[in-house]
């Protein structure tokens, strides 16, 4: 019965992508039916079980943002962490906080002063609500999830389902990737990023929320994939799912979703038992077989160019002289900005008016790190390290969640490639900040539990 559930919801996100395919207008009926659904969805659970819908409301918007931005559903940009945003608000509301996050309350404190030179420093070719919309919606979002997330508990099986509700939007998203372009030998024929294979969209944020898609799919056919029926759906999920990441021609999000895969496995394999220590064995040779398949499939798809783009070379087969494509220079100019105003930095969006002033280019580093650093100086270091090392300090006195360091990578290296340009670091790092809870209520469920995962506590 769970099966076919599944297979109908799975059905269901298909049919989603092909509706939007045919005609766009329901892109924007579907962000409404997200935010009617999951916020009458919050307000109608019990009180012990509001925090797990908000997280399962803010889960979808992130799965779901990239497919809405690229098909134009979305009535503002920054739409998706808004909602994210107003969910988690809803959550403090009805539920209140849990362990009082106070690091993070300073953090958002610490955003404040880049504002107010910011507006300091206007001229006339800054657009301030635009700029700081732009460059702290992400930054604060981050905040809000992590104050809701903090030290929160969660029930394992409850961690799946916000998983899952990630995961459903990237079908529909993938589904109307493969109606977009069907034949991707027609439009690939350089080893540049292309818009055309990510839905006319920009690649770097496609390939971001696929692969993390790729990951969701991973650790469904590991954990929760008891028959050979529910594997090979998976399996098929995740095969899809990987080869129009890859397609993308953007290797951040497909690279920071192996990192992430990698590091799933190796810790759930140090947690269970014998028996299935033999299973995971087993199934690692399974996907490293589809993702064998996936390379070749992709290979031939893009007559060998997408070899080309991995080993950093050019059509031609000549090596690039910059496996960041001028991303470099651009994180050394915000470095070499915020060694000259160390202190508060430039202000909130003044990095790119510089850079133009400056260089003549109009370009983003999207590098997070060196963008706080040069627009908020000091004081957005220390910002920084409170992201940085409260996981960790958290993580050395709770390791209840094995999901964690899969979390945390996937926050730390998608900043480093894509910034915060989507919500999908903000809140798959607020799940860092979890504790997961192992132990249900009757001796029953316990054992029932135990048989089905093989987790040893």
């Amino acid at each position: 019965m769970k099966s076919f559930n599944y297979i109908k919801i799975i059905g269901l996100h298909v049919l989603i992508g092909l509706a939007i395919y045919l005609s766009p207008v329901f892109s924007k009926v579907y962000l409404l039916a997200i935010f009617v659904y999951f916020t009458n969805t919050i307000l109608k659970a019990r009180q012990q079980e509001k925090a797990l819908q908000v997280l399962i409301a803010c889960g979808y918007v992130v799965g779901a943002e990239v497919f809405l931005r690229m098909t134009g559903g979305n009535f503002l940009y920054e739409t998706s962490k808004y909602l994210v945003i107003l969910f988690s608000i809803i959550g403090f509301v009805t539920i209140g906080f849990g362990k009082q996050p106070i690091p993070y309350i300073l953090y958002i404190f610490l955003l404040i002063p880049g504002i107010l030179i910011a507006g300091f420093n206007i001229t006339e070719q800054t657009t301030i609500r635009t700029a700081i919309t732009f460059n702290l919606s992400g930054p604060v979002c981050l905040g809000i999830v992590a104050m809701f997330c903090y030290k929160r508990k969660v029930a394992y099986q409850d961690f799946h389902r916000i998983f899952l509700s990630i995961g459903l939007p990237l079908i529909a998203a993938t589904t109307y990737l493969f109606l977009f372009t069907p034949d991707l030998r027609e439009i690939i024929t350089g080893t540049g990023s292309n818009y055309a294979a990510s839905g006319g969209f920009g690649p770097n944020q496609v390939s971001t929320v696929l692969g993390l898609g790729m990951f969701v799919f991973s650790i469904r056919f590991f954990m929760l994939s008891p028959s050979l029926f529910l594997k090979i759906i998976n399996g098929l999920l995740l095969g899809v799912l990987s080869y129009r990441a890859v397609v993308t021609f953007s290797r951040g999000g497909v690279i920071t979703a192996l990192f992430m895969i990698i590091v799933f496995v190796y810790f759930y394999f140090k947690k269970v038992n014998i028996k299935s220590k033999v299973r995971i064995t087993k199934l690692v040779f399974t996907f490293a077989g589809i993702g064998m398949c996936i390379w070749l499939y992709s290979s031939l798809q893009t007559n060998g160019l997408i070899e080309r783009r991995y080993a950093n070379e050019d059509a031609l087969g000549r090596e690039k002289a910059d496996i960041s494509t001028g991303r470099t220079d651009l994180v050394f100019f915000e470095l070499a900005e915020f060694f000259n105003n160390p202190i508060l930095g430039v202000g909130v969006g003044k990095i790119k008016e510089l850079r133009k002033q400056k260089e003549g280019v109009e370009a983003a580093s999207h590098n997070e790190i060196s963008r706080i650093l040069s627009e908020h100086g000091l004081i957005g270091l220390v910002a920084f390290l409170i992201l940085l090392m409260t996981p960790l300090s958290l993580r050395f006195k709770n390791k209840s969640n094995i999901f964690f360091y899969s979390c945390y990578i996937f926050w730390f290296l998608t900043i480093n490639h894509s910034s915060m340009r989507i919500a999908a670091p903000a809140f798959i790092y607020g799940l860092s900040l979890l504790h997961v809870n192992y132990n249900l209520k009757t001796k029953k469920r316990i054992e029932r539990f135990r048989n089905k995962t093989h987790l040893t506590e």
